[in-house]
């Protein structure tokens, strides 16, 4: 049994701790750097690929100040609760877009592989930078239509480099690592527009703004 003595045996009420601000960079956002870092290495991103991610970040930053800022002192809250469905969803959508994509570029390496490769990369790193770039949008304490805005504008994007990676495969050699690609690319682009036309624009966005709208209408009140 401690022998601290607590505020309460004191007949005063407790004191509310400090609020701090919660990190949001993780395991994930460090491996998205990783993985930015290597493709880009490799020279398998694209200046329109470097030119989108910074002009995502000014908008970002623009909007927050002009259409969007946050109109309470206290962090955003969040629009859903963790449940087994919903981790279930992001680590399935981890295993598909990520992770298989990183197995796939690192065969193409050893295989030599090099149209395979430049054809899967952009998604790859585009995906990356969107993780990435969700962890600044909670970290900085943005409001809740900046960090709708981040996987809708990534997504919107990425469905079309998809496009183009099944375009290029379609074209390509046949063979057991053809298939696989052409496989991984077709579920890729099942996942992702599920994705952005089943859930962030017809659940995630309208929800933010509603937040967000009727938490700044309180605040005027």
């Amino acid at each position: 049994m401690s022998g601290k003595v607590s505020p309460s045996s004191h007949g005063s009420p407790p004191k509310e701790a400090p609020r701090t601000r919660r990190s949001y960079f993780t395991f994930h956002h460090v491996n998205s750097v990783v993985i930015m870092t290597l493709l880009s290495a490799a020279g398998m991103v694209t200046a329109a690929d470097f030119g989108f991610v910074v002009f995502s970040v000014v908008y970002m930053y623009f909007l927050s100040k002009v259409a969007f800022p946050h109109t309470s002192s206290l962090p955003s809250p969040s629009l859903f609760e963790k449940t087994t469905i919903l981790n279930l969803y992001v680590s399935f959508a981890a295993v598909v877009g990520i992770f298989l994509p990183v197995a796939y570029i690192i065969e193409g390496v050893f295989k030599g592989d090099k149209e395979g490769n430049l054809a899967a990369a952009p998604h790859l790193f585009l995906l990356a930078s969107q993780v990435l770039m969700e962890g600044v949008s909670f970290w900085g304490n943005f409001s809740l239509p900046i960090r709708v805005f981040v996987p809708v504008f990534y997504n919107s994007r990425r469905i079309f480099t998809i496009l183009d990676w099944l375009i290029e495969i379609s074209y390509g050699e046949s063979g057991m690592r053809s298939y696989m690609g052409r496989a991984l690319a077709v579920a890729n682009m099942a996942l992702w527009c599920f994705n952005l036309f089943g859930f962030l624009l017809p659940v995630f966005l309208p929800k933010a703004f509603k937040i967000y709208y009727s938490s700044s209408n309180k605040t005027k009140d």
